[in-house]
């Protein structure tokens, strides 16, 4: 979410204007906390309303500054963003500045010309604003996006020039739930999870939780079996703890998905890759399916495994 909606106006002067308009601006308008300097219409400077009456009440300030050019009071880093740029990028930006700067206005430009600028007040109101809408769109359990972000990611992707479209599945995970009870089946989720976030952690990566057993990453590129290798390894070398030696060492038969026993079998990985390598795909009701017929075939083999591409290609 952008901070473009929450932009105010506020007066702009240039580098040469005398302090006198300066006194005279914030006298007309008690309300104005800042005032813009301008060079060719692209900010240069920012004059608080604070900052101005430290340097005029000082000693010999009032006759120092007074009568003379503004260029000598204003601030002349400012802070000055895009008006696109997320707003969560801008408030890690603004919390950043010295303690004299910190409740500043941003100032946000577009192509770099002015546009405005934003009190430190609205933009703490619409980052709470974003950050409750973000929550509303995670898994409450993996705290992962969820299928609202999963759904605009994977249209997103259908103009990447090149991805890898990845969907993770617990084999036989419903019986874990079942035999040891849905607490400590969460815990083998959050182990999962845990393994996707250390290895799918680019930033031009994505990470989402269908819901349940299922995860889904983005990833821009074709190779990718290295990267299902060692997510397949992680998974494999301690899945066992989750399990009783009892279960481990004993030939037991469970309640599988039709209701008929079945052989007790630990959980294990199914990775289905799709790319756009061979392929390209106009909707991502082409990609979910396809996606689905490779875990299928995936899913029959037996122990953790990945597929790019199969059978759809083979």
């Amino acid at each position: 979410m952008s901070i473009e909606n929450i932009i105010q106006t506020v007066p702009c002067i240039d580098e040469y204007t005398k302090s006198k308009k300066v006194d005279q601006l914030f006298v007309e308008d008690p309300t104005l906390r800042g005032i813009v300097v301008l060079r060719e219409e692209k900010p240069i400077g920012h004059i608080s309303r604070t900052h101005f009456y430290e340097k005029i009440g000082t000693k010999y300030g009032y006759n120092l500054y007074m009568g003379r050019e503004c260029r000598l009071l204003y601030k002349s880093s400012p802070l000055i963003v895009d008006y696109a740029m997320p707003i969560t990028d801008i408030s890690q930006l603004a919390m950043k500045r010295e303690e004299p700067d910190l409740y500043d206005d941003i100032i946000v430009t577009k192509e770099q010309c002015f546009k405005g600028v934003v009190s430190i007040r609205a933009l703490l109101l619409k980052l709470a604003e974003t950050q409750v809408r973000i929550a509303s769109f995670m898994n409450p359990l993996s705290h992962l996006p969820g299928n609202h972000v999963i759904e605009q990611k994977m249209q997103e992707l259908l103009d990447l020039p090149n991805y890898s479209l990845i969907y993770f599945d617990l084999d036989h995970f419903k019986k874990y739930n079942d035999l040891y009870g849905f607490k400590k089946g969460d815990k083998m989720l959050l182990y999962l999870t845990d393994i996707l976030k250390h290895f799918i952690n680019m930033p031009n990566m994505f990470l989402g939780h269908i819901g349940g057993d299922d995860f889904v990453a983005i990833v821009p590129h074709y190779d990718v079996g290295p990267l299902c290798s060692r997510i397949i390894e992680a998974f494999d070398q301690n899945i066992r703890k989750f399990y009783d030696d009892f279960h481990l060492h004993q030939n037991l038969l469970v309640p599988g998905r039709n209701g008929e026993l079945e052989p007790f079998t630990v959980s294990s990985l199914s990775v289905a890759v799709v790319t756009n390598e061979y392929k390209q795909y106009d909707s991502i009701e082409q990609l979910a399916t396809t996606a689905a017929l490779v875990k299928k075939h995936c899913k029959k083999i037996k122990g953790s495994c990945y597929l790019i591409n199969e059978p759809i290609y083979s």
